[in-house]
């Protein structure tokens, strides 16, 4: 069958017009390493990608996330332990005093606690590293406990100005989680209250300042038979917000570990769904600038045979 010059033509600058679309695209991996970079690219491809990118942005949110709740929870466990430590001191200063006599060894073991109180007050306005008070629930910007003092300096009570609601965060799809604990929560719901809880009969500032006032009065009676069972409940409580602590500090590590593991997966899907493999691309495109040299130099030959015998 003959063809016609019109139609070697047409097909001949069809041929070199894909050629030239060809290296065009080739040149652009080869510069950019990218094999998609604009969605008419690879529509279906992009549209993937896009959905990558916005998994990704979620993930890193949740790394921010863990972060920040870990670094309250951390401070939060040092306040903690510290707390354990300051309650255990004081039964067992309950306990020594049952068997003295001495006002002097009892005014001391007063003085004691009332040092102990201050102690525990501090632990009570403990901030984190962004200047938040943990403990006033989501009430950050204040100090959650004040006191009231007598003339001789001892605290007569201690006020809560925080409130019970504690502020949560996303560390993964649908799980959320808080960092923060209410220093006092007498609702009998919600988060338990750090110093002092009506579900646990915790009240932790109150039972110390009753403690400091019967040694100081040598009243051995009531600090056997109400401080120390008191104190009991208060590190009872204490120790429960210890051990939440912990569960909390390992969830967030479990949390940080699957999304650092999710961040490299979805950075190694966007990489291979957009970046060129360079050594095939730079193959590809020698392939195709020998084919469109190949595809010039068979066009001009025909086509001066055609014009030769269009001439003849």
């Amino acid at each position: 069958m003959q063809i016609t010059t019109t139609s070697f033509t047409s097909g001949f600058l069809n041929q070199i017009d894909q050629l030239e679309s060809q290296q065009s695209t080739l040149q652009n991996e080869s510069t950019t390493g990218l094999k998609v970079s604009l969605p008419e690219d690879n529509p279906s491809v992009m549209d993937q990608v896009l959905n990558l990118q916005t998994e990704s942005s979620a993930n890193t949110q949740y790394q921010s996330n863990i972060t920040a709740l870990q670094t309250t929870a951390t401070t939060a466990s040092d306040a903690l332990n510290s707390l354990q430590t300051i309650v255990e001191d004081a039964s067992e200063i309950a306990t020594e005093a049952g068997g003295v006599t001495s006002s002097t060894q009892m005014s001391t073991y007063a003085t004691q606690v009332g040092n102990l109180i201050q102690e525990a007050l501090q632990l009570g306005n403990t901030k984190d590293a962004n200047g938040n008070y943990i403990f006033g629930g989501t009430a950050t910007g204040a100090p959650p406990f004040t006191a009231a003092t007598n003339a001789s300096g001892d605290v007569t009570g201690i006020t809560y100005n925080g409130n019970t609601s504690v502020a949560k965060s996303e560390i993964a799809p649908g799980l959320t989680v808080s960092a923060q604990s209410p220093g006092e929560n007498n609702t009998g719901s919600g988060a338990g209250g750090v110093f002092a809880d009506s579900r646990t009969g915790a009240d932790l500032f109150s039972h110390l300042i009753s403690l400091q006032q019967d040694l100081s009065s040598g009243n051995t009676s009531a600090i056997a038979s109400t401080d120390t069972p008191n104190l009991n409940n208060d590190e009872d409580n204490v120790v429960t917000q210890v051990s939440a602590n912990g569960v909390l500090q390992s969830a967030l590590t479990s949390a940080g570990d699957v999304a650092t593991q999710k961040s490299t997966s979805l950075d190694t899907q966007m990489s291979d769904d957009t970046n060129a493999d360079l050594a095939q691309t730079l193959t590809q495109l020698s392939q195709t600038q020998t084919a469109y040299q190949a595809a010039l130099e068979s066009g001009t030959m025909v086509m001066s045979l055609s014009l030769l015998n269009f001439l003849q």
